[in-house]
């Protein structure tokens, strides 16, 4: 079948932010002084939060490109070219050779996104990799379990832009090993970090299998996460997750033709965007949830033959495409138009049948 086109949001990718603090001493100056986001204008930023788990916010992303170089040069063998007191040691420092391999993955990660090349996301998942023959469960558990999460990711990443299963595979499995040391108790930020992105790549895992079983399981992932966020802490964050399970709930419904889980998708979709508003969350993301929730909405009209439903629909969309073009992405206003159509349609047809 095909699923309704809904919108997920990405929380902050605290791992790619750290490979980059830890790394920017090895630039230069000039080079380093680039990793400041500029600020000086304030322009609207409609696809943040959007792009997917490697967008970056707290440093600029030009430095990607300057940061591999830098990394790749210090982890090169001693005895290629160059200044061997530069070089990083697996021999003389496995844990700091295995940690340079994390934060060269996180960059290739991230580029590999900016660039959509599966190429990178693949260099980026031998690093991690590589970071495992070093940190172990039982010698370095949460440098192993922060390797685990950073396979997972980009597994994810990868699995996300081929379309394909066996690296979402591989993300739920690592994400499950982080877990045995993440746990709710002792680090409950990781593991709701960890929850979530298990919630997301079981999700598209489901997309991808049709398949109802995978789906549940991401809403549970969710409902995990959703265990240990307050909205004054972590606002984006329960943002994201009541919109990101009720995209799944969403996907859900369709596949079963279940309207009792499509209001549950609704009903988490209004939490997301409450939270929100409340919060004062840049306006863009609000629309976003709000254009889920008319989407569902439509998919319940359509599935129930509701043509008060169907009319609110149309109302909706309509005031979403005329008070928010500029907190609209350019493919999501084509989606809220054929939305509106879509809902205007059933309505008239179902006019003409009372008539």
């Amino acid at each position: 079948m095909n699923f309704s086109t809904n919108y997920i949001i990405f929380p902050p990718n605290k791992a790619l932010e750290r490979a980059i603090a830890n790394s920017i001493g090895m630039l230069s100056a000039e080079v380093a002084a680039a990793a400041a986001p500029d600020t000086k204008v304030a322009v609207a930023d409609n696809f943040r939060y959007a792009r997917g788990n490697y967008e970056q916010h707290r440093f600029s992303s030009r430095i990607f490109e300057s940061l591999r170089e830098s990394l790749e040069a210090a982890l090169a063998d001693i005895a290629d070219a160059g200044d061997p007191a530069a070089k990083i040691s697996r021999a003389r420092e496995p844990l700091v050779w295995a940690e340079t391999q994390n934060n060269l993955g996180n960059i290739l990660a991230a580029l590999g996104q900016q660039r959509r090349d599966a190429t990178l996301f693949e260099r980026a998942i031998l690093c991690f990799g590589n970071a495992l023959e070093e940190f172990t469960q039982e010698g370095s558990p949460q440098e192993w379990a922060a390797t685990q999460y950073n396979l997972g990711t980009a597994n994810q990443a990868l699995g996300r832009l081929l379309e394909t299963t066996q690296p979402l595979k591989i993300a739920v499995d690592a994400y499950t090993n982080a877990l045995l040391v993440w746990t709710r108790e002792k680090s409950p930020q990781d593991w709701m970090y960890t929850m979530h992105q298990l919630g997301g790549t079981l999700h598209a895992f489901g997309k991808l299998l049709k398949g109802n079983r995978q789906f549940q399981k991401s809403v549970v992932a969710y409902k995990n996460a959703l265990a240990v966020l307050d909205a004054d802490n972590y606002a984006l964050e329960l943002t994201a997750t009541h919109n990101n399970r009720a995209v799944t709930l969403h996907h859900q419904g369709e596949s079963e033709e279940n309207p009792g889980r499509l209001k549950e998708a609704i009903s988490s979709y209004e939490l997301a965007l409450t939270v929100s508003m409340e919060q004062q969350l840049p306006i863009h993301l609000a629309v976003i949830c709000r254009v889920n929730k008319a989407t569902a909405q439509n998919v319940l009209a359509q599935l129930t033959n509701d043509a008060v439903l169907a009319e609110e629909v149309a109302d909706e969309f309509e005031v979403i495409l005329e008070c928010f073009p500029h907190a609209l992405q350019p493919l999501c206003s084509k989606h809220c138009e054929e939305q509106r159509e879509k809902a205007q349609a059933q309505l008239k047809a179902l006019s003409s049948k009372v008539g």
